[in-house]
Protein backbone atom coordinates (compact mmCIF):
# COMPACT_ATOMS: atom_id res chain seq x y z
CA UNK A 1 0.00 0.00 0.00
CA UNK A 2 1.56 3.66 -1.15
CA UNK A 3 2.07 5.93 1.51
CA UNK A 4 -1.40 7.99 3.22
CA UNK A 5 -1.01 11.54 3.67
CA UNK A 6 -2.61 12.68 6.87
CA UNK A 7 -1.33 16.53 7.00
CA UNK A 8 -4.75 17.48 4.66
CA UNK A 9 -6.72 19.74 6.34
CA UNK A 10 -9.80 20.19 3.82
CA UNK A 11 -12.29 17.48 5.11
CA UNK A 12 -13.20 17.45 1.53
CA UNK A 13 -10.38 17.37 -0.70
CA UNK A 14 -8.42 13.60 -0.55
CA UNK A 15 -5.09 13.69 -0.55
CA UNK A 16 -2.27 13.05 -2.89
CA UNK A 17 -1.42 9.90 -4.37
CA UNK A 18 -2.87 6.58 -3.37
CA UNK A 19 -4.64 6.55 0.00
CA UNK A 20 -8.12 6.91 1.80
CA UNK A 21 -10.16 10.56 0.96
CA UNK A 22 -10.09 10.99 4.65
CA UNK A 23 -8.00 9.38 8.02
CA UNK A 24 -11.26 9.19 9.96
CA UNK A 25 -15.04 9.13 9.61
CA UNK A 26 -17.43 9.66 12.22
CA UNK A 27 -21.07 8.57 12.08
CA UNK A 28 -22.86 10.77 14.30
CA UNK A 29 -22.55 14.27 15.63
CA UNK A 30 -24.24 13.93 18.96
CA UNK A 31 -22.28 14.28 22.08
CA UNK A 32 -19.83 11.46 20.87
CA UNK A 33 -19.01 12.57 17.92
CA UNK A 34 -18.60 15.94 18.94
CA UNK A 35 -16.50 15.03 21.27
CA UNK A 36 -14.22 12.25 18.91
CA UNK A 37 -14.05 15.39 16.75
CA UNK A 38 -12.45 17.84 19.55
CA UNK A 39 -9.92 15.30 20.66
CA UNK A 40 -8.82 14.20 17.21
CA UNK A 41 -8.06 18.08 16.33
CA UNK A 42 -6.46 17.91 19.94
CA UNK A 43 -3.88 15.36 17.88
CA UNK A 44 -3.63 17.34 15.00
CA UNK A 45 -5.38 14.98 13.44
CA UNK A 46 -7.55 17.48 10.78
CA UNK A 47 -8.63 15.56 7.91
CA UNK A 48 -11.68 13.88 8.94
CA UNK A 49 -15.45 14.05 8.85
CA UNK A 50 -18.64 14.11 10.88
CA UNK A 51 -21.33 12.47 9.12
CA UNK A 52 -25.20 13.38 9.94
CA UNK A 53 -27.92 11.53 8.52
CA UNK A 54 -30.46 14.38 9.27
CA UNK A 55 -30.50 18.70 8.21
CA UNK A 56 -29.26 19.72 11.53
CA UNK A 57 -26.53 18.27 13.80
CA UNK A 58 -27.07 17.48 17.77
CA UNK A 59 -28.13 13.99 18.24
CA UNK A 60 -30.32 13.15 20.55
CA UNK A 61 -30.96 16.34 22.44
CA UNK A 62 -32.31 17.64 18.42
CA UNK A 63 -34.03 14.60 17.81
CA UNK A 64 -35.91 14.59 21.13
CA UNK A 65 -37.72 17.35 21.24
CA UNK A 66 -40.78 16.28 22.28
CA UNK A 67 -43.07 18.47 24.89
CA UNK A 68 -41.72 18.14 28.13
CA UNK A 69 -38.07 16.56 26.91
CA UNK A 70 -35.18 16.79 30.09
CA UNK A 71 -32.53 15.01 31.14
CA UNK A 72 -32.80 13.33 34.12
CA UNK A 73 -28.51 13.44 35.23
CA UNK A 74 -27.61 16.73 36.67
CA UNK A 75 -26.58 19.50 34.75
CA UNK A 76 -23.10 20.07 35.86
CA UNK A 77 -22.30 16.35 35.26
CA UNK A 78 -23.94 16.20 31.80
CA UNK A 79 -21.77 18.42 29.95
CA UNK A 80 -17.63 17.45 29.28
CA UNK A 81 -15.24 18.35 31.89
CA UNK A 82 -13.33 20.49 29.08
CA UNK A 83 -16.57 22.13 28.58
CA UNK A 84 -17.93 23.09 31.66
CA UNK A 85 -20.91 25.58 31.93
CA UNK A 86 -21.29 27.54 34.68
CA UNK A 87 -24.59 29.27 32.94
CA UNK A 88 -27.19 26.45 33.56
CA UNK A 89 -30.56 27.86 34.52
CA UNK A 90 -31.71 24.35 36.07
CA UNK A 91 -30.26 21.99 37.95
CA UNK A 92 -31.73 19.34 35.91
CA UNK A 93 -31.71 20.61 31.96
CA UNK A 94 -34.29 20.50 29.23
CA UNK A 95 -33.98 20.28 26.04
CA UNK A 96 -33.49 23.52 24.50
CA UNK A 97 -30.76 24.03 27.04
CA UNK A 98 -29.32 20.99 26.06
CA UNK A 99 -29.31 21.89 22.20
CA UNK A 100 -27.72 25.60 23.03
CA UNK A 101 -25.01 23.75 24.30
CA UNK A 102 -24.34 21.64 21.60
CA UNK A 103 -24.04 24.48 19.22
CA UNK A 104 -22.04 25.92 21.47
CA UNK A 105 -19.26 23.17 21.58
CA UNK A 106 -19.46 23.47 17.57
CA UNK A 107 -18.57 27.02 17.81
CA UNK A 108 -16.08 27.29 20.33
CA UNK A 109 -14.08 24.27 18.98
CA UNK A 110 -14.73 24.76 15.02
CA UNK A 111 -16.43 21.86 14.24
CA UNK A 112 -18.48 23.10 11.79
CA UNK A 113 -16.84 22.65 8.63
CA UNK A 114 -16.01 18.93 9.52
CA UNK A 115 -19.60 18.36 9.63
CA UNK A 116 -21.21 16.54 6.79
CA UNK A 117 -25.53 17.20 6.97
CA UNK A 118 -27.91 15.73 5.43
CA UNK A 119 -25.05 12.87 4.47
CA UNK A 120 -26.52 9.35 5.35
CA UNK A 121 -23.94 6.35 5.78
CA UNK A 122 -25.78 3.48 3.46
CA UNK A 123 -22.93 0.66 3.67
CA UNK A 124 -19.30 0.01 5.10
CA UNK A 125 -16.96 -2.28 3.60
CA UNK A 126 -13.50 -2.94 5.02
CA UNK A 127 -10.77 -2.96 1.87
CA UNK A 128 -8.47 -5.38 2.88
CA UNK A 129 -6.08 -4.44 -0.16
CA UNK A 130 -5.85 -0.92 1.35
CA UNK A 131 -6.71 -0.76 5.32
CA UNK A 132 -9.20 1.54 4.51
CA UNK A 133 -13.39 1.77 5.03
CA UNK A 134 -15.00 1.97 1.22
CA UNK A 135 -18.04 3.91 2.63
CA UNK A 136 -20.94 4.64 0.36
CA UNK A 137 -23.09 7.66 1.66
CA UNK A 138 -26.56 9.11 0.52
CA UNK A 139 -24.21 12.29 -0.81
CA UNK A 140 -21.96 9.75 -2.24
CA UNK A 141 -18.84 7.75 -2.30
CA UNK A 142 -15.49 8.14 -0.56
CA UNK A 143 -12.85 5.96 1.75
CA UNK A 144 -11.81 6.59 5.34
CA UNK A 145 -8.63 4.59 7.23
CA UNK A 146 -10.90 4.75 10.08
CA UNK A 147 -14.53 3.92 10.87
CA UNK A 148 -15.72 5.78 14.23
CA UNK A 149 -19.53 4.53 14.90
CA UNK A 150 -20.87 7.49 17.59
CA UNK A 151 -24.51 7.30 16.63
CA UNK A 152 -25.38 6.21 20.68
CA UNK A 153 -27.74 3.47 21.70
CA UNK A 154 -30.93 5.85 21.47
CA UNK A 155 -31.23 6.94 17.52
CA UNK A 156 -33.45 3.86 16.11
CA UNK A 157 -37.35 4.59 17.38
CA UNK A 158 -38.96 1.23 18.00
CA UNK A 159 -42.49 1.21 16.87
CA UNK A 160 -43.78 -2.07 17.69
CA UNK A 161 -45.76 -4.48 14.86
CA UNK A 162 -49.92 -3.60 15.60
CA UNK A 163 -52.30 -5.62 13.21
CA UNK A 164 -53.66 -2.69 11.70
CA UNK A 165 -52.10 0.42 12.23
CA UNK A 166 -51.32 1.06 8.51
CA UNK A 167 -55.15 1.42 8.13
CA UNK A 168 -55.05 3.88 10.65
CA UNK A 169 -56.57 7.80 8.94
CA UNK A 170 -55.10 9.87 12.07
CA UNK A 171 -51.79 10.98 12.83
CA UNK A 172 -49.28 8.46 14.08
CA UNK A 173 -45.81 9.34 15.66
CA UNK A 174 -42.71 8.45 17.59
CA UNK A 175 -41.58 10.61 20.23
CA UNK A 176 -38.63 11.69 18.82
CA UNK A 177 -40.25 12.31 15.52
CA UNK A 178 -42.38 14.47 17.04
CA UNK A 179 -44.65 16.26 14.72
CA UNK A 180 -45.18 19.89 15.99
CA UNK A 181 -47.43 20.99 13.44
CA UNK A 182 -50.45 18.98 14.66
CA UNK A 183 -52.26 20.33 16.97
CA UNK A 184 -53.52 18.21 20.10
CA UNK A 185 -55.73 20.70 21.00
CA UNK A 186 -58.87 18.97 21.53
CA UNK A 187 -58.30 15.93 20.37
CA UNK A 188 -58.45 11.84 21.45
CA UNK A 189 -55.26 10.52 21.62
CA UNK A 190 -53.74 7.08 22.34
CA UNK A 191 -50.05 7.00 23.81
CA UNK A 192 -48.57 3.69 23.14
CA UNK A 193 -45.55 2.86 25.51
CA UNK A 194 -44.48 4.23 28.97
CA UNK A 195 -40.81 4.76 28.86
CA UNK A 196 -38.95 7.70 29.50
CA UNK A 197 -39.80 9.97 27.05
CA UNK A 198 -43.63 9.01 27.74
CA UNK A 199 -43.24 10.05 31.10
CA UNK A 200 -42.36 13.15 30.35
CA UNK A 201 -44.72 14.43 27.34
CA UNK A 202 -47.78 13.00 28.82
CA UNK A 203 -47.84 15.61 31.69
CA UNK A 204 -47.45 18.77 29.11
CA UNK A 205 -50.37 17.38 26.70
CA UNK A 206 -52.52 16.05 28.61
CA UNK A 207 -53.41 19.83 29.78
CA UNK A 208 -54.59 20.48 26.13
CA UNK A 209 -56.07 16.96 24.73
CA UNK A 210 -60.31 15.88 25.19
CA UNK A 211 -59.18 12.40 26.31
CA UNK A 212 -55.81 10.61 26.63
CA UNK A 213 -55.44 6.84 26.79
CA UNK A 214 -52.20 5.45 27.75
CA UNK A 215 -51.33 1.95 26.40
CA UNK A 216 -49.08 0.41 29.56
CA UNK A 217 -47.74 -3.17 29.26
CA UNK A 218 -45.24 -2.90 32.64
CA UNK A 219 -45.33 0.08 34.67
CA UNK A 220 -42.20 2.25 35.37
CA UNK A 221 -40.64 2.80 38.68
CA UNK A 222 -40.77 6.94 39.24
CA UNK A 223 -39.00 8.63 41.95
CA UNK A 224 -39.73 12.90 42.25
CA UNK A 225 -36.99 14.55 40.24
CA UNK A 226 -34.88 16.99 42.45
CA UNK A 227 -35.17 19.90 40.28
CA UNK A 228 -35.20 23.64 40.75
CA UNK A 229 -33.68 26.73 39.30
CA UNK A 230 -30.11 28.17 39.54
CA UNK A 231 -30.01 31.46 40.49
CA UNK A 232 -27.97 34.40 38.87
CA UNK A 233 -25.87 34.46 42.13
CA UNK A 234 -24.64 31.19 41.54
CA UNK A 235 -23.97 31.15 38.01
CA UNK A 236 -21.88 34.25 38.55
CA UNK A 237 -20.45 32.40 41.50
CA UNK A 238 -19.47 29.18 39.63
CA UNK A 239 -18.21 31.13 36.32
CA UNK A 240 -16.00 33.33 38.82
CA UNK A 241 -14.27 30.76 40.69
CA UNK A 242 -13.43 28.39 38.48
CA UNK A 243 -12.26 25.60 41.30
CA UNK A 244 -16.03 25.81 42.29
CA UNK A 245 -17.13 24.41 39.70
CA UNK A 246 -14.73 21.60 39.57
CA UNK A 247 -15.78 20.71 43.13
CA UNK A 248 -19.28 21.21 42.95
CA UNK A 249 -19.54 18.77 39.78
CA UNK A 250 -16.98 15.95 41.60
CA UNK A 251 -19.90 15.92 44.70
CA UNK A 252 -22.40 15.49 42.25
CA UNK A 253 -20.18 12.69 40.68
CA UNK A 254 -19.26 11.23 43.90
CA UNK A 255 -23.09 11.30 45.16
CA UNK A 256 -24.66 9.42 41.88
CA UNK A 257 -21.33 7.19 41.26
CA UNK A 258 -22.16 5.79 45.09
CA UNK A 259 -25.68 5.00 43.81
CA UNK A 260 -23.83 1.75 42.09
CA UNK A 261 -23.44 0.41 45.59
CA UNK A 262 -27.15 -0.53 45.55
CA UNK A 263 -27.43 -1.59 42.05
CA UNK A 264 -25.05 -3.59 41.59
CA UNK A 265 -23.07 -4.29 44.93
CA UNK A 266 -25.74 -4.82 47.58
CA UNK A 267 -29.13 -4.81 45.69
CA UNK A 268 -30.81 -5.51 48.42
CA UNK A 269 -30.45 -1.61 49.77
CA UNK A 270 -32.90 -0.82 46.97
CA UNK A 271 -35.12 -3.21 48.64
CA UNK A 272 -35.11 0.04 51.82
CA UNK A 273 -36.04 2.49 48.57
CA UNK A 274 -38.66 0.49 47.61
CA UNK A 275 -41.04 1.65 49.86
CA UNK A 276 -40.13 5.18 48.94
CA UNK A 277 -41.17 4.81 46.01
CA UNK A 278 -44.76 3.32 46.73
CA UNK A 279 -45.02 6.10 49.45
CA UNK A 280 -44.79 8.81 46.38
CA UNK A 281 -47.30 6.93 44.03
CA UNK A 282 -49.50 6.47 47.22
CA UNK A 283 -48.95 10.81 47.69
CA UNK A 284 -49.67 11.49 44.16
CA UNK A 285 -52.64 9.32 43.84
CA UNK A 286 -54.83 9.27 46.84
CA UNK A 287 -58.08 8.79 45.99
CA UNK A 288 -58.07 6.08 43.07
CA UNK A 289 -56.81 2.23 44.50
CA UNK A 290 -57.48 1.10 41.33
CA UNK A 291 -54.93 3.78 39.74
CA UNK A 292 -52.12 3.20 42.04
CA UNK A 293 -52.41 -0.84 41.47
CA UNK A 294 -51.90 -0.35 37.76
CA UNK A 295 -48.47 2.06 37.59
CA UNK A 296 -47.44 -0.34 41.10
CA UNK A 297 -44.54 -2.41 39.63
CA UNK A 298 -44.21 -5.36 40.61
CA UNK A 299 -40.65 -5.87 40.14
CA UNK A 300 -37.32 -4.71 41.77
CA UNK A 301 -36.79 -1.19 42.32
CA UNK A 302 -33.42 -0.59 39.34
CA UNK A 303 -34.34 -3.82 37.28
CA UNK A 304 -35.50 -1.50 34.97
CA UNK A 305 -34.55 2.18 34.40
CA UNK A 306 -35.91 4.47 37.26
CA UNK A 307 -37.41 7.15 36.08
CA UNK A 308 -37.37 10.56 37.84
CA UNK A 309 -40.46 13.15 36.97
CA UNK A 310 -42.67 15.32 39.65
CA UNK A 311 -46.01 15.79 37.50
CA UNK A 312 -46.82 12.21 35.89
CA UNK A 313 -48.80 10.03 38.84
CA UNK A 314 -51.17 13.48 38.86
CA UNK A 315 -51.55 13.36 35.23
CA UNK A 316 -52.29 10.16 35.40
CA UNK A 317 -55.06 10.73 37.79
CA UNK A 318 -57.11 13.70 35.51
CA UNK A 319 -60.12 12.90 34.67
CA UNK A 320 -59.39 12.87 30.61
CA UNK A 321 -56.84 9.85 31.24
CA UNK A 322 -57.52 6.58 30.92
CA UNK A 323 -54.71 3.62 31.57
CA UNK A 324 -55.05 0.41 29.77
CA UNK A 325 -53.13 -2.70 30.53
CA UNK A 326 -55.23 -5.42 28.52
CA UNK A 327 -52.97 -4.79 25.51
CA UNK A 328 -54.11 -3.68 22.04
CA UNK A 329 -55.14 -6.48 19.73
CA UNK A 330 -55.66 -4.55 16.85
CA UNK A 331 -55.95 -0.37 14.97
CA UNK A 332 -58.79 0.31 13.09
CA UNK A 333 -58.88 3.89 11.25
CA UNK A 334 -60.47 5.98 13.43
CA UNK A 335 -59.81 3.65 16.80
CA UNK A 336 -57.94 1.24 18.97
CA UNK A 337 -58.91 -2.02 20.14
CA UNK A 338 -57.76 -3.46 23.38
CA UNK A 339 -57.50 -7.58 23.60
CA UNK A 340 -60.49 -7.14 25.90
CA UNK A 341 -62.47 -5.91 23.12
CA UNK A 342 -63.38 -2.56 23.92
CA UNK A 343 -62.62 -0.52 21.13
CA UNK A 344 -61.94 3.34 21.63
CA UNK A 345 -61.89 6.47 19.09
CA UNK A 346 -59.01 7.74 18.54
CA UNK A 347 -57.48 11.00 16.51
CA UNK A 348 -53.87 10.52 17.16
CA UNK A 349 -51.28 7.87 18.09
CA UNK A 350 -47.98 8.58 19.68
CA UNK A 351 -45.61 6.09 20.44
CA UNK A 352 -43.29 6.17 23.48
CA UNK A 353 -41.93 2.84 23.31
CA UNK A 354 -38.07 3.56 23.06
CA UNK A 355 -35.50 2.97 20.88
CA UNK A 356 -33.95 -0.42 19.43
CA UNK A 357 -30.29 -0.63 21.53
CA UNK A 358 -29.07 -3.80 19.80
CA UNK A 359 -29.43 -2.84 16.13
CA UNK A 360 -28.10 0.74 16.73
CA UNK A 361 -27.23 1.17 13.06
CA UNK A 362 -30.53 -0.03 11.18
CA UNK A 363 -29.96 -1.01 8.12
CA UNK A 364 -26.39 0.07 7.18
CA UNK A 365 -24.70 -2.31 5.53
CA UNK A 366 -21.36 -3.28 7.46
CA UNK A 367 -18.90 -6.02 5.93
CA UNK A 368 -15.76 -6.22 8.02
CA UNK A 369 -12.66 -8.99 7.19
CA UNK A 370 -13.51 -11.30 4.42
CA UNK A 371 -17.21 -9.66 3.82
CA UNK A 372 -18.54 -10.94 7.27
CA UNK A 373 -21.80 -8.71 8.53
CA UNK A 374 -21.88 -6.86 11.44
CA UNK A 375 -25.99 -7.44 11.35
CA UNK A 376 -24.61 -11.23 11.65
CA UNK A 377 -22.26 -10.74 14.81
CA UNK A 378 -24.95 -8.93 16.39
CA UNK A 379 -27.53 -11.23 15.86
CA UNK A 380 -27.49 -12.31 19.43
CA UNK A 381 -26.40 -9.22 20.88
CA UNK A 382 -23.34 -7.65 19.83
CA UNK A 383 -20.26 -7.90 21.87
CA UNK A 384 -16.99 -5.59 21.62
CA UNK A 385 -13.93 -5.03 23.62
CA UNK A 386 -13.96 -2.31 25.97
CA UNK A 387 -17.22 -1.36 24.28
CA UNK A 388 -14.85 0.26 21.46
CA UNK A 389 -13.58 -2.41 18.68
CA UNK A 390 -14.76 -5.34 17.18
CA UNK A 391 -12.82 -8.68 16.09
CA UNK A 392 -13.40 -9.34 12.45
CA UNK A 393 -13.55 -5.55 11.84
CA UNK A 394 -10.16 -3.61 11.42
CA UNK A 395 -10.32 -0.02 12.14
CA UNK A 396 -13.58 -0.03 13.16
CA UNK A 397 -14.43 1.92 16.51
CA UNK A 398 -17.70 2.64 18.67
CA UNK A 399 -18.07 5.03 21.21
CA UNK A 400 -20.61 3.94 24.00
CA UNK A 401 -20.76 0.47 22.36
CA UNK A 402 -21.84 -2.80 23.84
CA UNK A 403 -21.56 -2.73 28.19
CA UNK A 404 -20.87 0.92 28.04
CA UNK A 405 -24.15 2.26 29.14
CA UNK A 406 -25.01 3.26 32.85
CA UNK A 407 -27.76 2.70 35.15
CA UNK A 408 -26.70 4.77 37.59
CA UNK A 409 -24.54 8.09 36.07
CA UNK A 410 -23.63 9.92 33.71
CA UNK A 411 -23.02 8.84 30.29
CA UNK A 412 -20.95 11.82 29.20
CA UNK A 413 -18.23 10.45 31.56
CA UNK A 414 -18.36 7.02 29.63
CA UNK A 415 -17.85 9.22 26.29
CA UNK A 416 -15.34 10.46 27.42
CA UNK A 417 -13.40 7.38 28.37
CA UNK A 418 -14.21 5.95 25.23
CA UNK A 419 -13.02 8.67 22.65
CA UNK A 420 -9.79 9.19 24.20
CA UNK A 421 -9.18 5.48 23.67
CA UNK A 422 -10.33 5.32 20.23
CA UNK A 423 -8.03 8.40 19.67
CA UNK A 424 -5.25 6.75 21.03
CA UNK A 425 -5.73 4.04 18.85
CA UNK A 426 -6.11 6.09 15.93
CA UNK A 427 -3.01 8.54 16.85
CA UNK A 428 -0.85 5.21 17.48
CA UNK A 429 -2.01 4.11 13.73
CA UNK A 430 -0.90 7.14 12.26
CA UNK A 431 2.47 6.78 14.46
CA UNK A 432 3.44 3.32 12.81
CA UNK A 433 2.08 3.90 9.65
CA UNK A 434 -0.76 0.52 10.27
CA UNK A 435 -2.58 -0.85 7.51
CA UNK A 436 -5.12 -2.08 10.17
CA UNK A 437 -5.60 -2.74 13.97
CA UNK A 438 -7.89 -5.62 15.40
CA UNK A 439 -8.96 -6.79 18.72
CA UNK A 440 -7.75 -10.45 18.81
CA UNK A 441 -11.09 -12.48 18.96
CA UNK A 442 -9.83 -15.03 22.32
CA UNK A 443 -9.20 -11.05 24.30
CA UNK A 444 -12.68 -10.19 22.96
CA UNK A 445 -14.57 -13.36 24.28
CA UNK A 446 -12.38 -13.39 27.14
CA UNK A 447 -13.58 -9.30 27.97
CA UNK A 448 -16.89 -10.38 28.01
CA UNK A 449 -17.13 -13.81 29.86
CA UNK A 450 -15.98 -11.24 32.61
CA UNK A 451 -18.46 -8.59 32.15
CA UNK A 452 -21.20 -11.51 32.11
CA UNK A 453 -19.80 -12.70 35.40
CA UNK A 454 -20.02 -9.34 37.04
CA UNK A 455 -23.72 -8.58 35.29
CA UNK A 456 -25.01 -11.72 37.54
CA UNK A 457 -26.24 -10.67 41.14
CA UNK A 458 -26.81 -7.35 39.90
CA UNK A 459 -30.92 -6.00 40.11
CA UNK A 460 -30.36 -5.70 36.27
CA UNK A 461 -30.19 -9.19 36.65
CA UNK A 462 -33.14 -9.98 38.90
CA UNK A 463 -35.79 -11.19 36.49
CA UNK A 464 -37.85 -8.24 34.95
CA UNK A 465 -37.74 -7.47 31.13
CA UNK A 466 -35.69 -4.43 30.21
CA UNK A 467 -34.27 -3.23 26.86
CA UNK A 468 -31.07 -3.60 28.67
CA UNK A 469 -31.57 -7.29 27.16
CA UNK A 470 -31.66 -8.93 23.91
CA UNK A 471 -34.41 -11.35 23.12
CA UNK A 472 -32.50 -14.26 24.69
CA UNK A 473 -32.03 -12.22 27.80
CA UNK A 474 -28.59 -11.38 27.81
CA UNK A 475 -27.69 -7.67 28.81
CA UNK A 476 -25.16 -6.65 26.81
CA UNK A 477 -26.25 -2.87 27.07
CA UNK A 478 -25.12 -2.31 30.68
CA UNK A 479 -21.34 -1.44 32.34
CA UNK A 480 -21.87 -3.73 35.19
CA UNK A 481 -19.22 -1.40 37.58
CA UNK A 482 -18.23 1.75 38.40
CA UNK A 483 -17.36 4.07 35.92
CA UNK A 484 -14.03 5.19 36.79
CA UNK A 485 -13.46 1.50 36.57
CA UNK A 486 -13.96 2.07 32.86
CA UNK A 487 -12.19 5.26 33.11
CA UNK A 488 -9.40 3.32 33.80
CA UNK A 489 -9.12 0.30 31.88
CA UNK A 490 -9.25 2.94 28.55
CA UNK A 491 -6.51 5.43 29.90
CA UNK A 492 -3.88 3.61 27.73
CA UNK A 493 -4.78 1.90 24.42
CA UNK A 494 -3.76 -1.91 25.30
CA UNK A 495 -2.06 -2.68 21.83
CA UNK A 496 -0.52 -6.17 23.02
CA UNK A 497 -4.03 -6.92 22.87
CA UNK A 498 -4.70 -6.15 19.00
CA UNK A 499 -3.76 -7.40 15.94
CA UNK A 500 -1.19 -4.75 14.28
CA UNK A 501 -0.44 -4.99 10.67
CA UNK A 502 2.11 -3.08 8.49
CA UNK A 503 0.96 -4.61 5.47
CA UNK A 504 -2.04 -5.84 3.99
CA UNK A 505 -2.44 -9.58 4.78
CA UNK A 506 -1.68 -11.32 1.66
CA UNK A 507 1.54 -9.65 1.57
CA UNK A 508 2.61 -9.79 5.27
CA UNK A 509 5.05 -13.20 5.49
CA UNK A 510 4.61 -13.20 9.29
Amino acid sequence: MSHVKYDNPAPDAAPSGAGPDVEVAIVGSGFSGLCMGIRLREQGIENFVILEKDTVFGGTWRVNNYPGAACDVPSHLYSFSFAQNAAWSRKFPQQSELLRYTEKLVEDYGLLRYIRLDTALLAADFDEENGCWQLRSSKGSFSAKSLVIATGALSQPVIPQIRGLENFRGRVFHSAQWQHDYDLAGKRVAVIGTGASAIQFVPEIVKKVAQLDLYQRTPPWVLPRPDRTISRFEQRLLRRVKPLQWLYRGLTYVLYEMRLVAFAKLPLLLHLIQPLARRHIRKQIPHDAGLRSKVTPDYALGCKRILLMNDYYPALARSNVAVLTDGIAEVRAHSVVGRNGEERAVDAIIFGTGFDVQHTLGAIAVRGRGGSLLSEAAAHGLEAYKGATLAGFPNYFMITGPNTGLGHNSMIYMIESGVNYVVRAIAMMRQQGLHSLEVKAQVQTEYNRGIQRRLRGTVWDSGCRSWYLTKDGKNNTLWPGFSFEYRQITRRFDAANYLLLKIAPEKNST
